[in-house]
């Protein structure tokens, strides 16, 4: 049998553990900010000058988002984990993409290159809809937009001629994209307020009891 003693030391270890901050709030303000610079581009409404957008998808939507995923795994929650980590790596991608844009693609391939590219995060982001239905209505309503923005980029680029930089489904993903940063910083801005306030002062509609 232990002594007093002996089991001190081991529960003052356990007192000074310290706890780990909710990282979603900064996942979601990165995705957001980032998001609604880009699709401003997409949507038309600046159409030169889109490399301003570059800062943000390695810094705020790149790495700030990944090291929130690595955080998220720190505290379990696999959900997070996955979401942050996976569009923190999105939007280094996107930024090394827009950097060394193969020059030898023929024809439409370069288009087709790229509508493959976000069908492929439209299926990601369609099955982590579906796995978000187990958490809030705020963060589903993030993922659903997005699941759509996705969706209409990827036409958009599918369906784009070789001397066309844009067409009507493109801008239509950028709306729907200001819609997803919105709604991304709405999700942000609920976990934050609540945190700081110690109560619920902005819903974010739970979907579980």
């Amino acid at each position: 049998m232990a002594t007093d003693t002996q089991q001190a030391p081991m529960q003052a270890t356990a007192r000074v553990v310290p706890s780990i901050a909710d990282p979603g709030p900064l996942g979601l303000a990165g995705f957001a900010l980032t998001t609604f610079v880009l699709s401003v581009f997409n949507a038309g409404l600046i159409r030169t000058a889109d490399g301003v957008v570059l800062s943000l998808a390695l810094a705020y939507g790149g790495l700030a988002q990944l090291a929130a995923g690595m955080w998220e795994f720190v505290k379990g929650n696999t959900f997070g984990a996955v979401a942050f980590a996976s569009y923190g790596g999105f939007w280094i991608s996107f930024w090394w993409l827009i950097n060394h844009l193969p020059t030898n693609a023929k024809g439409n391939d370069l288009h087709h290159a790229l509508g493959v590219f976000l069908l492929a995060w439209a299926i990601f982001t369609f099955y982590m809809f579906i796995a978000s239905l187990r958490t809030t209505g705020a963060v589903a309503a993030v993922l659903l937009a997005l699941t759509v923005t996705y969706v209409l980029l990827a036409i958009g680029q599918f369906t784009m001629t070789a001397a066309e930089t844009t067409n009507g489904a493109y801008k239509a993903g950028g709306w729907v994209g200001l819609v997803t940063a919105f709604l991304a910083w709405y999700a942000s801005f609920a976990a934050i307020t609540n945190f700081t306030f110690k109560r619920v002062v902005v819903p974010t509609f739970p979907l579980t009891r």
